[in-house]
């Protein structure tokens, strides 16, 4: 599939099919995919924590208020950023800005990639952050930012409407 086939394919799935496992290089792929993103200065501050485990994913999906898909997909993704390296190289507009807008990159990667290998995907923004630093065992200087479920979909889906682009652009 290319790049434009996954960025047109690619949806939200919060339904999984529980009997099927994502191989691990097939996550492997998703996370070179994640790295290869683009990042201030090449600081690359993303760290990955990949969750298999069911007692963990259970407390990722209590930390995302309640949404119990995060625990019923095969793995969970959790994108963090390590702000130290950022802070060090541009103080905080690294730590506040670049090191978030980076491992946003790094999650859409993620996303288009789960797309391409026929995987389904959510980016979960919604949760307690101190719960998945707990759950996790996280350093003080490493903030989870989205977490990613991924797996096979158990029913297809499509991509919601979006708005058109003359909508939202200004040529100037």
């Amino acid at each position: 599939m290319d790049v434009f086939e996954a960025i047109e394919k690619r949806h939200s799935v919060r339904d999984f099919d529980a009997g099927r496992e994502v191989p691990s290089e097939t996550v492997e792929t998703l996370l070179q995919a994640a790295c290869k993103a683009p990042t201030a200065g090449n600081i690359q501050p993303w760290r990955f924590c990949v969750v298999r485990r069911p007692d963990l994913k259970g407390e990722l999906a209590e930390a995302a208020l309640g949404q119990s898909f995060v625990s019923q997909a095969p793995v969970v993704i959790v994108v963090c950023a390590d702000l130290d390296v950022h802070a060090s190289a541009y103080g905080s507009r690294g730590a506040e800005l670049y090191a978030l807008q980076d491992c946003a990159a790094a999650a859409e990667n993620i996303l288009l990639c789960a797309t391409a290998l026929g995987l389904g995907s959510c980016w979960v923004g919604a949760f307690k952050e101190d719960r998945v630093v707990s759950a996790l065992g996280l350093s003080r200087n490493v903030r989870p930012l989205a977490l990613i479920p991924v797996g096979h979909a158990a029913r297809a889906g499509s991509q919601p409407e979006k708005m058109a682009y003359e909508r939202v652009t200004s040529y100037l």
